[in-house]
């Protein structure tokens, strides 16, 4: 079958281009090894259902059973999930478009053969788009092969919710499942290989998150380097460089890794980097003129909203004027979903200082800040606002936001950053009471020069 669009990977950016394509009146052949996966990473099995988890875990009561509420939530969990899946299957079941459940592996620059339950299918598409997204990484080390031990897919239907749960990194995604199990009610330990603690952001930031994380209940141990593991059958005991921790369950949390072994990437001439992602230009081009990678696999910020935009810039080189960039990319904001979130876009502190630009900086603990009584309201007081501003423009420089609703005040900001927005547009707003966004309004009045 010849196509003029093949996406190779149900996710974000391959399932837009499809619709868009058909809608367009192309030909469309949208390859998926997996029917668990149609939707790709992020409704499946990354960003809504563990932010799905999140939420029932907070919700729960010191009443509650953990083992029978941690099932409810699960099965709460995976009937949104179908839900889902289904309907991101139902979107491209149109006209123009063929779906093929198999795996796909390249034989030439723009042609694979896809192994599926009926016999393999040749599909060559003028335009390949490449979407296959990443996958947790092992730990290769003697004894994590355990039934016992985890990754971030595997644990969301652990059972039975264990009593003690080790896990290996404190990078986001180790933070984020530490919270949302101990308010399922396990007792955590997190082993961070690194000596200091979230290493790469602001020091009273990090700070800040560790306290609120040991408040909670959770153990952080520094410096930390598994070696093996061991199961008797009833627990499992992590051997480290500085002792050894027990527990009925170990998450492994150290990073992702490109899905890319199984398509033969060598047989199209398609390059990929020394970690295994594919290597492409400012347009998302591979090494191979009419074919692109989009998504995790291309080796950036790996976030659906990413996948999202790289969608748009795949549609304008192709469909389009061919003017859109990666470059193009301006306050990309993120967000950690512990209790609270940590959310940030453009510069830290760090950042700011070698900026070589006269700063000014706003900072409150949420605690503090009369003018937002809503994490009074909602029980959740602990973090802070930071923000930074370039005296001379009064322009927004970046902001770090640790609190209740951040992962929405985030947007504000990266818009404000974005349109040029002066820092007196968001201290001098008129906002809805009681709100988060109004602490906008306390705290930016407290802006002095970084010293």
């Amino acid at each position: 079958m010849d196509v003029d669009l093949l996406v190779i990977g149900w996710g974000k950016a391959g399932k837009t281009l499809a619709g868009r394509f058909a809608a367009a009146g192309k030909t469309v052949a949208l390859v998926e090894r997996s029917p668990e996966m149609y939707g790709g990473t992020c409704i499946n099995i990354g960003c809504v259902p563990t932010k799905d988890l999140v939420v029932s875990a907070e919700e729960r009561r010191d009443s509650d059973d953990p083992q029978e509420f941690f099932r409810t939530a699960v099965a709460g969990r995976d009937a949104l999930i179908g839900t889902l899946n289904a309907a991101n299957h139902q979107m491209l079941e149109k006209p123009g478009v063929t779906l093929v459940d198999g795996t796909a592996r390249f034989t030439g620059p723009r042609t694979v053969v896809v192994d599926t339950a009926e016999g393999q299918v040749e599909l060559t598409g003028e335009t390949v788009v490449i979407g296959t997204g990443a996958t947790s990484r092992r730990v290769d080390l003697p004894g994590f092969d355990s039934p016992r031990v985890f990754d971030s897919t595997t644990i969301q239907h652990i059972d039975p919710l264990p009593e003690r749960l080790v896990i290996v990194g404190g990078g986001f995604v180790g933070l984020e499942f530490a919270s949302m199990f101990t308010h399922f009610g396990s007792k955590v330990t997190i082993l961070d290989r690194g000596e200091e603690f979230l290493p790469r952001g602001d020091r009273d930031v990090a700070e800040a998150v560790r306290q609120t994380l040991l408040d909670m209940g959770v153990t952080i141990e520094q410096g930390v380097r598994p070696t093996s593991l061991d199961d008797d059958g009833t627990h499992a005991v992590v051997h480290t460089t500085k002792g050894d921790f027990a527990a009925e369950a170990v998450l492994v949390a150290a990073g992702r890794v490109p899905v890319t072994g199984e398509l033969g990437l060598e047989a199209a001439g398609i390059e990929v980097d020394e970690r295994g992602f594919v290597v492409v230009d400012d347009q998302l081009q591979t090494s191979v003129p009419g074919v692109y990678a989009v998504g995790d696999v291309n080796g950036g910020p790996q976030f659906t909203y990413i996948s999202l935009d790289d969608n748009r810039i795949v549609w304008d080189a192709v469909m389009g004027q061919g003017t859109r960039r990666r470059s193009d990319r301006v306050a990309v904001p993120n967000t950690t979903f512990i209790t609270p979130p940590l959310s940030m876009v453009g510069m830290d502190e760090t950042q700011a200082r070698k900026s070589g630009r006269n700063v000014l900086m706003a900072k409150k603990e949420v605690a503090k800040i009369a003018a937002m009584p809503r994490p009074k309201i909602v029980g959740e007081t602990h973090g802070l606002f930071k923000l930074f501003v370039d005296a001379d423009s009064q322009e927004i420089l970046g902001a770090t936001i640790f609190s209740i609703d951040s992962q929405e005040l985030v947007n504000m900001v990266a818009l404000a950053i974005r349109l040029g927005a002066k820092v007196s547009d968001l201290r001098d707003g008129i906002w809805t009471h009681p709100s988060s966004t109004e602490a906008f309004n306390e705290v930016l009045g407290t802006l002095e020069p970084l010293a």
